[in-house]
C-alpha cells in the first residue's frame, strides 16, 4: 500500500500528499495578532512555519469552514483564488462566491491521480461544539480520503462530538490515519462546552476510528485553546496509545 505524507504548517493547516496529489487543509497564513469575529476577537499567538509560496501549488483545498479566522484567514482567502478546487460546506459556497464547491455529508468527489487511479474525497459530518451549538458557531465539515492501494485518512475539521466520530467510523472505518483537530477550544460564544476535541476525547476518537496513526492539528498557536500538545501526549499515553500519536513541530513532516 502507498503511504501518506503530512507536513504541518501550523494551526489547522497541513499539506497532505496522497496518491500523488497535494491537498491543503484550512489555509491560515496570517501573522500573530488579534483577529475580530463579530463583537469578539481571537488571538493568534504564533505564525505559520511556511508561507503560501513555500507550500507551493496544491491540487485541492479541504476547507472545514470559512466563518472563523483561525480556520480561514486573509492570506488563506487569497490562496483560495489560486487553488484549482476548494471543497467545503454549503455555507462557505454561498459566502465565498465562485471559490468553493459544496461537498455534502456522505457525498464524494473523485480526483484523478497521476498513476491513473482516483483519490476519493468524501464529505463527513462535524459538530463545532456541544449539541445545539450549530446556530451559534455555524456549519462545519470533515473529510475522508480513500482510494485503491491508498490508506484511508480522516480529516476531522473542528469537530467536538464523539457521536459524530462514531457515525463516521460506522460508515467509512476503520481508518489508517486520522488528522484530529484538538486543543479543547473554548470561547465566550459557547461558555459551557469545548468547540474541538479535548485531549482525552482525541484519544478515545482514535480508538473509535480504529486509527493506527494520529496526527493532531489545531491545538496550538491560538489563545482559545485550553489543552496543548503535552496534554495530548499525556492522554494518549494514559490510554496506551502513545505509539499512535505523532505530534509534529511546525514545518515538520512525517510519512505514514
Amino acid at each position: 500500500m502507498a503511504g501518506v505524507d503530512i507536513r504541518y504548517v501550523g494551526g489547522p493547516t497541513a499539506v497532505v500528499t496522497i496518491g500523488g496529489l497535494r491537498l491543503l487543509t484550512d489555509p491560515t497564513f496570517d501573522a500573530p495578532g488579534e483577529y475580530p469575529i463579530g463583537a469578539r476577537k481571537l488571538v493568534k499567538t504564533a505564525g505559520p512555519a511556511l508561507g503560501p509560496a513555500e507550500v507551493g501549488p496544491v491540487d485541492a483545498v479541504l476547507l472545514s469552514h470559512d466563518q472563523h479566522p483561525d480556520n480561514l484567514d486573509r492570506a488563506g482567502r487569497d490562496l483560495l483564488a489560486e487553488a484549482p478546487l476548494v471543497l467545503s460546506t454549503r455555507s462557505a459556497h454561498d459566502r465565498l462566491v465562485g471559490a468553493v464547491r459544496t461537498l455534502p455529508n456522505w457525498e464524494h468527489v473523485d480526483l484523478p491521480r497521476p498513476d491513473g487511479g482516483v483519490l476519493r474525497v468524501t464529505g463527513v459530518p462535524a459538530q463545532h461544539g456541544p449539541d445545539g451549538s450549530e446556530k451559534l458557531v455555524g456549519e462545519v465539515t470533515g473529510f475522508v480520503l480513500s482510494g485503491s492501494g491508498l490508506p484511508t485518512v480522516y480529516v476531522s475539521g473542528d469537530n467536538a462530538s464523539l457521536e459524530v466520530v462514531r457515525s463516521i467510523a460506522a460508515r467509512l472505518g476503520p481508518f489508517d490515519v486520522a488528522l484530529l483537530f484538538a486543543g479543547a477550544a473554548r470561547t465566550e460564544l459557547v461558555p459551557d462546552g469545548t468547540l474541538t476535541l479535548t485531549s482525552a476525547e482525541a484519544a478515545e476518537a482514535a480508538v473509535i476510528l480504529g486509527a493506527g496513526q494520529v496526527v493532531p492539528l489545531h491545538f496550538e498557536q491560538w489563545a482559545h485553546f485550553t489543552e496543548d500538545g503535552d496534554s495530548l501526549e499525556a492522554e494518549f499515553g494514559k490510554a496506551g496509545l502513545a505509539d499512535r500519536l505523532h505530534r509534529l513541530g511546525p514545518g515538520a513532516s512525517i510519512a505514514l
